[in-house]
């Protein structure tokens, strides 16, 4: 049937990823991401799958769609000519930011700068207070005189934010309406709508963003539903959203912001549903593609979520340095460390990498397509980790010499010979994704200790050995399709939409009748967009709140029952705060009121359940024929590796390391302290062999 053919589409920096599932199997591409019309690379990735499955693109059902498109403008400063109009007195509040400093004894730190210059942006005379009483009401005449003077900016995009416009938006609808009548052809962006929380700095720099990336976004989209009904894919194309589940192609041309980390989100799907297939509840996900290395935490088969995250963090990756979004978004640490992230020697002699990336345009040196300073992925060729001639199942040829060269350049103020400073350069990076999954689980009040990584994207396999010696981690899985795992996370995820507000409560002032109402209203604003998905499946409401004690500057999430958001109560309220709080830092503070700052709703259909895991039988010690010198770095020196197609591997094979499993995606680095053992679901359980 028709629907039963689906398409992941997962747009990288470096490669653009296409899955196509048909009866029960699988088949995959990597091809270049096309910068300029990306696009073209779908359809080519598209074209490639189907010929691999023998069906015509007519009779693809459905695609879903993820992409780096909304991050990569908003770093890269290129979206559309944008305005803000906001309340009088608070013209410069994204400018200002928060009092926090991200290098605290950094005298001479540079703050990033807002996304829109001050003569861009508008203010009115209105006030709406913190319960949403209007104060000072907007004249209509003045905001028809404010439309008149932007119509001589030819601004393509206007954001609105007005002050406490979540808890009343009377006054953010109007300037809508009258920017509609005036200024027809101009996108509009309401603060209400994108992110209705308190904190004027999140919420009016997330509706910015949302304003700044809209007209590419809806250009891009439009144009690649028009490609693809001309290519014969005429179905429905959906997209993948920051907080790991599905919205329509409208809805994500509405609120494109929602895009944001969508591609890494797939990737945290994907190794949750390999997470329930086996049974596991504490997992280290590691997603590193040809730019940037995502690291997430997931628990109890679920991928941690967070309502703010940033994007573009501008200072080393400092948390603080970025560009704040307030939106729910899968909880992961990302950072410049993928196969293209470049090398060079900084003024203390040392070895850095990215964040910088030669992307696809030209790519690493190797590439042979005009690079010529060193990749992490030159490293990985010279170190024997890649073969030249069957890079991307033999689609892109690489070369060694090139790597070379670029690798005796950085090598030579160190006096380093070429592959001394490959393994200098393979060490920074790995040593880098360590690092940063230490403090993103201290972060989270995580203990590493008795965590199963699962790796995934071209790049993780090639390093993840490595990143494991380096925690402490003895397990590993590499799942089948990993090179291209986001883009099978698509396929994985379920329809859904997170509905925000903030209200302020305290639990000593707390009304059950308008508690009830809210989130009765918030479930049926969520569940009208995934209708909009979905006309007949049905649909669960999953209900979060986010409490502190009164004084504390920020909130914990605690999830609620749907009996309790329907039926609440304080003392309900309270002893799920006082059980989360005490598991985050040990201990409750008596004696303090506790408030409730927002409300969310998550509407969402099932996810794809994972099929059980079959029992793996005794297998064979696989002895391969063909050897290639690998350098391990445990040990600092090249080894003789065996390499074993992952192809020619049965349930319950084992390979041990040193040793290359390779495909046409990626290639599994076994270092010399780990044991492969194929699993019946293709998957390759990497343990550390005991001794």
């Amino acid at each position: 049937m028709q629907h039963d053919i689906r398409m992941g589409v997962d747009i990288g920096g470096t490669f653009t990823d296409v899955v196509l599932e048909s009866a029960g199997t699988s088949h995959s591409t990597k091809v270049l991401t096309t910068y300029a019309a990306p696009e073209d690379a779908i359809i080519d990735g598209m074209h490639q799958v189907c010929a691999k499955a023998g069906i015509a693109p007519a009779q693809i059902g459905q695609i879903i769609h993820g992409t780096t498109l909304a991050t990569n403008a908003l770093i890269e400063r290129r979206g559309a000519r944008t305005a803000l109009i906001t309340t009088q007195g608070f013209r410069d509040v994204i400018e200002m930011r928060t009092e926090s400093r991200f290098e605290q004894y950094d005298l001479n730190l540079q703050l990033p700068e807002p996304l829109l210059p001050r003569q861009h942006r508008f203010t009115l005379a209105e006030r709406v207070d913190a319960q949403g009483n209007v104060l000072i009401p907007l004249d209509r005449a003045e905001v028809v005189a404010m439309a008149d003077t932007l119509a001589s900016y030819n601004f393509e995009s206007i954001a609105v934010g007005l002050i406490h416009a979540y808890l009343n938006p009377d006054h953010e609808k109007m300037i809508r309406d009258v920017l509609a009548e005036k200024l027809p052809d101009v996108m509009v962006s309401l603060s209400s709508e994108v992110s209705p929380q308190m904190r004027e700095y999140e919420r009016f720099n997330t509706t910015v963003a949302n304003a700044y990336i809209k007209p590419l976004m809806k250009s891009y989209l439009g144009r690649l539903k028009t490609r693809l009904a001309d290519e014969g894919a005429d179905c429905p194309v959906f997209l993948m959203h920051s907080g790991g589940g599905i919205i329509s192609i409208e809805n994500a041309a509405e609120f494109p912001v929602r895009l944001v980390e969508s591609g890494p989100a797939g990737g945290a799907v994907f190794a949750a549903h390999i997470a329930a297939r086996y049974g596991l509840d504490k997992i280290l996900s590691f997603d590193m593609g040809g730019t940037t290395a995502k690291i997430c935490l997931i628990k109890n088969q679920t991928p941690k979520t967070a309502r703010v995250f940033e994007v573009a963090r501008s200072y080393r990756f400092k948390k603080g340095s970025g560009m704040p979004i307030s939106i729910p978004v899968i909880d992961m640490v990302e950072i410049g460390a993928g196969g293209g992230s470049l090398a060079h020697v900084d003024a203390m002699r040392q070895i850095r990498v990215g964040p910088e990336s030669a992307g696809s345009e030209p790519g690493p040196a190797c590439y042979g397509r005009g690079g010529a300073r060193p990749a992490v992925t030159d490293a990985d060729l010279l170190l024997g980790k890649l073969d030249p001639d069957n890079f991307a199942g033999g689609s892109i040829k690489l070369h060694k010499d090139a790597s070379k060269a670029a690798l005796s350049a950085l090598g030579a103020p160190l006096d380093m010979d070429a592959i001394t400073a490959a393994y200098g350069l393979a060490e920074v990076v790995d040593e880098n994704m360590a690092n940063a999954a230490r403090v993103h689980a201290v972060e989270n009040g995580e203990d590493l200790a008795g965590y199963t990584m699962i790796a995934f994207g071209g790049a993780a396999p090639l390093h993840a050995g490595r990143l494991c010696e380096k925690l402490g981690i003895t397990r590993l899985l590499v799942p089948t399709g990993a090179g291209v795992g986001s883009a099978i996370g698509f396929l994985r995820a379920p329809f859904s939409f997170e509905a925000t507000r903030s209200v302020y409560m305290k639990l000593s002032a707390f009304d059950s009748g308008q508690v009830r109402d809210l989130l009765a209203a918030l479930a049926a604003e969520a569940t009208g967009f995934v209708r909009n998905c979905d006309a007949k499946a049905p649909i669960e409401a999953q209900y979060k709140v986010y409490m502190r004690y009164t004084g504390q500057g920020w909130e914990i999430p605690v999830s609620l029952t749907a009996d309790q958001a329907q039926n609440p109560d304080a003392a309900s309220f309270q002893a799920l705060f006082e059980a989360d709080y005490a598991s985050l830092f040990g201990r409750i503070v008596t004696g303090m009121d506790i408030e409730i700052t927002v409300w969310a709703v998550n509407a969402t259909t099932a996810s794809v359940s994972a099929a059980p895991l079959a029992e793996t039988p005794a297998g064979r010690q696989v002895t391969a024929g063909d050897h290639r010198a690998l350098f391990d770095p445990a040990l600092a020196r090249m080894t003789d590796a065996q390499v074993v197609p992952r192809a020619s591997l049965s349930p319950g094979d084992h390979v041990t390391g040193p040793a290359l499993i390779t495909e046409d995606e990626t290639t599994i680095v076994i270092p010399v302290s780990r044991m492969a053992t194929a699993r019946p679901d293709g998957t390759i359980d990497i343990t550390e062999i005991r001794t």
